[in-house]
């Protein structure tokens, strides 16, 4: 694979987190998975920036819906928009990131896949 090519998969493993936000129900978490599962073994990049991406989107969709669980004690309402504002910065910069060839590592991520 082209380092070209290599980067375009590893940038669109991060960019695949904003597919929720085109109305695809987890698409945050599907777009980077399938991603991930189709290129992991062929290239190291994608399968740091697949495993980074599928981590950090499952971390924030625990979070939306603990925010949500808590609009019901009002405070939910204060986390819900932070937490999307956060999550679509932080996707921003990390296809960013991936676009020019660096490694990326999403601060508040839970380590669920190794």
């Amino acid at each position: 694979m082209s380092e070209k090519s290599e980067i375009n998969w590893a940038m669109l493993c991060h960019l695949g987190g904003l597919a929720t936000y085109i109305g695809i129900p987890l698409g945050n978490i599907i777009a980077p998975l399938v991603i991930w599962l189709l290129k992991k073994d062929t290239d190291s990049k994608v399968n740091d920036a697949g495993r980074e991406a599928v981590n950090f989107n499952i971390s924030f969709t625990i979070y939306g819906i603990v925010a949500g669980l808590l609009c019901w004690f009002l405070i939910g309402f204060v986390f819900m928009p932070l937490i999307l504002i956060v999550h679509i910065v932080l996707v921003i910069q990390a296809t960013l990131k991936a676009n020019k060839g660096e490694s990326v590592h999403y601060p508040f991520t839970l380590r669920i896949i190794q």
